[in-house]
């Protein structure tokens, strides 16, 4: 297939802003889909750093796999079963999960399903591929200084409510009916070998200036996290159950069915296309859709 040269005219936190057209009529702005996903559950879990070690973590707030827990592994996620997932695509049996918020001791759980983007990381978007089964990972760092929040590849416009922008600890004041945000992107580089390492972080890695370093050739979709929390008002209170604004932080364990990631990878991402959960594109709507009414590939009930 004819490769097409991107035309780089400018990078967000890795993430190409504008590139040339995938197909010639089109001027492609994005590549990218989302997942619709409402919280679940709340335990002091994380499968990732503390396998089988229940109660061993801060607390956190799960979306997606409804089974998710200090035992979870591939096979316990996937052997959930169709659906059992608050995501709108039912064979998306992934866990995502990040600390609770918490206004003094009353947890703030979001109450609306939250956004989780996959988007290319890199200028060659018909580069990307899907997650290999099993990738898991953490984003960002519970032990992170203010600064190093502030200056991490991740970060987009750290906590917003209003028009309040780029705080990085929660601001002081949100104004009545507002909600707290948070946008925080994880890297889109892989290592091509190792479903996870030692600090759950090196097996991936941030692109550079639109490219994966060679150590971590292989790109990846690139997840945002975007997630709205409903406290407003005096702020003084709010924290995070590993600690202030600045600890934020999310984790990742792939169990996707194979063939519908790859659908929405190649269909939106690869396509160059600006997808719904359903990989539509509602300005495009002429180049279709890669899952049907159900959320799920055509032909499957």
């Amino acid at each position: 297939m004819k490769r097409h040269l991107a035309l780089t005219f400018g990078v967000l936190a890795g993430a190409l802003l504008v590139s040339a057209p995938a197909h010639a009529d089109d001027l492609v702005t994005h590549h990218e889909f989302q997942v619709n996903c409402s919280v679940t559950h709340r335990l002091p879990d994380d499968p990732i750093v503390f396998p089988n070690l229940p109660g061993a973590s801060h607390e956190h707030s799960f979306t997606g796999n409804t089974t998710t827990n200090a035992h979870s592994t591939l096979d316990s996620l996937r052997g959930a079963g169709l659906g059992a997932t608050s995501c709108l695509a039912p064979d998306d049996l992934s866990a995502y999960w990040f600390p609770t918020v918490f206004d003094g001791d009353t947890p703030v759980i979001p109450n609306f399903r939250q956004v989780i983007y996959y988007k290319s990381g890199i200028i060659d978007y018909q580069a990307v591929r899907p997650f290999p089964p099993g990738l898991r990972y953490v984003v960002g760092s519970k032990d992170a200084t203010l600064d190093e929040f502030r200056t991490a590849p991740g970060r987009v416009e750290g906590w917003e409510c209003g028009d309040s922008f780029f705080n990085w600890d929660f601001p002081t004041h949100c104004p009545a009916g507002t909600q707290l945000n948070i946008r925080y992107q994880a890297p889109s580089c892989w290592d091509g070998v190792h479903l996870d390492s030692a600090d759950h972080k090196s097996h991936m890695a941030y692109p550079v200036d639109g490219f994966c370093p060679s150590s971590h050739p292989n790109p990846v979709p690139m997840l945002e996290f975007k997630i709205a929390f409903p406290v407003d008002g005096d702020m003084s209170a709010v924290r995070l159950s590993s600690g202030r604004g600045f600890s934020w932080h999310y984790d990742f364990f792939n169990a996707w069915d194979e063939p519908t990631l790859a659908a929405l990878v190649s269909h939106c991402i690869n396509g160059g296309l600006q997808c719904d959960p359903r990989g539509f594109d509602l300005y495009k709507p002429d180049r279709g859709t890669a899952l049907g009414p159900n959320y799920r590939l055509p032909g499957r009930p």
